[in-house]
């Protein structure tokens, strides 16, 4: 069987780089040590020249089982634009903690290996591979500060209830591959097609193998690792979960809903349409409880993922059109989620590297300490929220529009759903853009003054999150997945 490398030429780009500085980190000494940031963001640069190489290609490599189409390539830009961030916000962070900077770096790009990989898999064997290489890196650097017994707690935590999803995904997967006799995504669909009479059986091996996806987005009641852990852990890692994890998860769940199990979408979709409904909730509602930042930004993800579970309650089988908007607006939230997500998180690193604080009351006066910083939150926060000229605005836009496409009642009331939530959202959003610009600073808080590289990622964020607002084409036009269906 030839091997296409081209076709996996970013992969080996993040592999080698992912060796060289594990290699580095043995060699370098002291605080030389920090060079190892640089080498693995000069990796992930041409990580990102060879995806851009493949733009407009459509290639398949490993028997079929690896595919790179636009689609693909699409979420591989995402994931290393991403990595390019949290390298960013991560470098000082680390640099200044008692972190080994080396293992951090090396377990980071071996996490986001996976994540490349998981947009390609088109075979139910290299899709758990992949899902493996994201989360369990993650699980260690959940428990990066070492001496820290709530950062332990939260990556244990982190780590059961992962293992336990793990197996019940498992064990669906071997449950379909038992009754369709193969792992490739489109022959399970074919066969599945092909049965006029499906068992309850494998309807319900269908919805473990989703079980272990609702795990990975954090939905609910797949959640409660969320808060505990993005709390425990770094800052950076947080920012990583919440953000390019999830992306990942969301991926593999695209993939495995709309090419393998499309032809029974008609039992899934409800199932995903209450779990949006339930996911965007109550988020929601404990957001609104949270007095630490930290932890309101975990449950924020929380109802981020039940809105990106909108369109999978859409879909119908055999719905090419109503598919292919689905598909399309879940990427196009994507992309808008790690632009305005991260930039947040950054915000908050550049106040806690300073104070060691993140309880809402110490962004009290966030604009007369750094006025920067208090913009850039406020913008990042308005995004999240839907707020008009952000790029937030016409990523709900496109889930209405997705609705749009075959009107029903169930997505009438997801829309309903859609805006009931928003509007719960904005109250703890704005309550922190009230605190940071019209309260009162505590006496002996110090004016906050970020480095170089952190300031960099957050103004350029910023700058995302309103360029795309303003011209959201930039995307749109350039990451259609028409015919997602077709081409998979």
């Amino acid at each position: 069987m030839a091997i296409d490398f081209f076709a996996i030429a970013p992969e080996i780009a993040l592999t080698v780089t992912a060796l060289v500085v594990l290699a580095a980190d043995l060699a370098l000494r002291g605080e030389a040590k920090q060079l190892v940031n640089p080498l693995a963001s000069l990796g992930t640069l041409v990580a990102i020249g060879f995806t851009v190489a493949l733009w407009g290609q459509q290639r398949t490599t490993f028997g079929g089982t690896f595919v790179v189409n636009e689609f693909a390539l699409v979420f591989k830009l995402v994931f290393l634009g991403s990595l390019l961030a949290i390298l960013g916000i991560s470098w000082r962070y680390f640099a200044e903690g008692r972190y080994f900077q080396g293992e951090y770096y090396f377990l980071l790009l071996t996490s986001f290996l996976g994540m490349l990989l998981m947009p390609s898999a088109r075979d139910l064997i290299l899709l758990f591979i992949a899902l493996e290489t994201v989360s369990v890196p993650a699980f260690v650097m959940a428990g990066l500060r070492k001496r820290d017994l709530y950062s332990s707690e939260a990556a244990l935590k982190f780590f059961l209830i992962g293992v336990l999803s793990v197996a019940l995904m498992l064990f669906g997967m071997s449950m379909v591959y038992g009754f369709t006799g193969t792992t490739a995504l489109a022959g399970i669909a074919e066969a599945i097609a092909g049965d006029a009479e499906l068992t309850p059986l494998l309807l319900a091996s269908v919805m473990l193998i989703f079980v272990g996806f609702a795990f990975k987005i954090s939905a609910v009641p797949f959640h409660f690792w969320a808060p505990d852990t993005y709390a425990g852990a770094p800052m950076p890692v947080a920012a990583m979960l919440a953000v390019a994890s999830k992306a990942a998860g969301f991926a593999g769940l695209l993939v495995i809903a709309f090419v393998a199990f499309e032809p029974v979408a008609d039992v899934w979709a409800p199932v995903l349409g209450v779990l949006a409904i339930l996911t965007m909730t109550i988020g929601n509602l404990v957001a609104l409880q949270q007095r630490d930042l930290v932890r309101l930004l975990a449950y924020s993800s929380v109802a981020q993922a039940g809105y990106m579970l909108i369109p999978f309650g859409l879909a119908r089988p055999g719905g090419a059109e109503v598919n292919d908007a689905a598909v399309q607006a879940v990427v196009f939230y994507l992309v808008a989620y790690a632009v305005m997500n991260i930039g947040a998180f950054g915000v908050a690193i550049a106040v806690n590297r300073r104070t060691g604080l993140r309880s809402l009351a110490d962004y009290a006066g966030l604009a007369s300490r750094s006025p920067m910083l208090a913009l850039a939150m406020t913008v990042f926060l308005l995004s999240l929220g839907g707020a008009p000229p952000t790029v937030g605005l016409w990523a709900k836009f496109a889930i209405i529009e997705a609705a749009l496409v075959e009107v029903s009642v169930f997505g009438i009331v997801l829309m309903v759903f859609l805006a009931i939530n928003s509007v719960i959202a904005f109250f703890y959003y704005l309550r922190i853009v009230k605190a940071m610009w019209m309260d009162t600073a505590r006496e002996g808080l110090p004016v906050l003054q970020p480095g170089f590289q952190l300031s960099l990622v957050v103004l350029v964020l910023m700058a995302g999150t309103v360029l795309l607002g303003v011209l959201p084409g930039l995307v749109t036009d350039y990451s259609a997945v028409t015919g997602f269906l077709a081409a998979n």
